[in-house]
């Protein structure tokens, strides 16, 4: 059980984040075990595929703590700001001190004896911990930044998501949501990790409190320590379009009324996307969806909101009424 203490100054700087190195590390999660990661199933034979011929394939994948699968700390800094560039957090896992890289690793297979690739480098700290960033970072540009704009716009919709809801119905409605394991009562944060034993309680005490959505993560997840900010790392919503090919057809009555490429924009906006998105999925520039997604604002169909950089557009409710409509209207008597 890991439980956090948050007081009304805690609740109140409550921060949202997303995390490329994050992803980066977890998706060893979806390579080490695809059958219990069929979502990314795509992703995943693509990515097999990049590595079966790569040196360091071995040493990559041993990262990941057999049984436990667990993955060194130092190589998922904890965030310190909303949208972090992944070469600065690249730049804070080449800065660890040696001692604790080989420390983490040691940590993440909890006495199981290490593959001898690992063992030789623990023997040498500086270096182990250059070569797990050199290989991490080589991984990053050979796996995850082809995908990178598509998947930050589903962790960037769901940090909308949580932060209208933490408007609209508070803290306790945000925390309860992150997972099944979430527990909220009197001001603790309660995560129930049934895969290791663990007991931690702590108070957040003005440390900065971050929730951080993940594409890879099968529950909530949290690194422990009283050094960092506490951070909870949870899935993200919409994870299941994430590596859709195509965009959802609208159907025929919606089309006459409000055009093909608007009444497209319209039925994929159930979930929150950017205009670079968008038009990656369909081929297009962003400046021609731009065009379409002034229109249908313009008309309260759909509706904006910034995230960081990045300007996120969502259906309204009135769009989810004309799309219900339209469909009600196509369907025989």
């Amino acid at each position: 059980m890991i439980s956090y203490r948050l007081g009304v100054d805690d609740l109140a700087d409550m921060r949202f984040a997303s995390s490329p190195l994050l992803e980066t590390a977890t998706s060893l999660w979806a390579l080490h075990e695809p059958s219990a990661h069929v979502v990314h199933l795509p992703w995943i034979r693509r990515t097999q595929a990049l590595l079966a011929d790569w040196p360091d394939r071995g040493l990559l994948m041993a990262l990941v703590t057999p049984e436990l699968q667990w993955l060194p700390d130092f190589l998922t800094p904890r965030t310190d700001s909303p949208l972090p560039k992944v070469s600065d957090e690249l730049e804070r896992v080449r800065a660890t001190p040696p001692e604790r890289a080989v420390a983490d690793v040691l940590s993440a297979y909890g006495g199981r004896p290490l593959p001898a690739s690992l063992a030789r480098l623990c023997e040498q700290p500086r270096v182990l911990r250059d070569r797990l960033s050199a290989v991490l970072a080589s991984y990053w540009e050979l796996a995850i930044e082809p995908h990178w704009p598509r998947m930050r716009a589903v962790l960037e919709a769901d940090m909308v998501h949580r932060a209208r809801l933490l408007t609209r119905d508070g803290a306790a409605a945000v925390l309860t949501g992150l997972d099944p394991s979430a527990e909220w009562s009197n001001g603790v944060l309660r995560l129930r990790v049934s895969s290791y034993r663990l007991e931690y309680d702590a108070p957040v005490a003005g440390r900065g409190f971050w929730l951080v959505p993940t594409l890879f993560a099968k529950h909530a997840i949290s690194p422990v320590g009283d050094d960092e900010p506490p951070t909870v790392a949870y899935p993200a919503r919409g994870i299941g379009n994430l590596w859709a090919a195509t965009p959802e057809r609208a159907e025929g009555a919606l089309e006459e009324l409000i055009g093909r490429a608007r009444a497209s924009l319209l039925v994929d906006l159930h979930e929150p996307a950017s205009t670079v998105e968008l038009a990656r999925v369909r081929g297009v520039s962003p400046s021609a969806i731009s065009q379409q997604l002034a229109t249908l604002a313009a008309n309260g169909l759909v509706s904006k909101a910034r995230a960081g950089r990045v300007v996120l557009y969502a259906r309204t409710d009135l769009g989810d009424q004309l799309i219900g409509r339209t469909r009600s209207a196509r369907r025989p008597a």
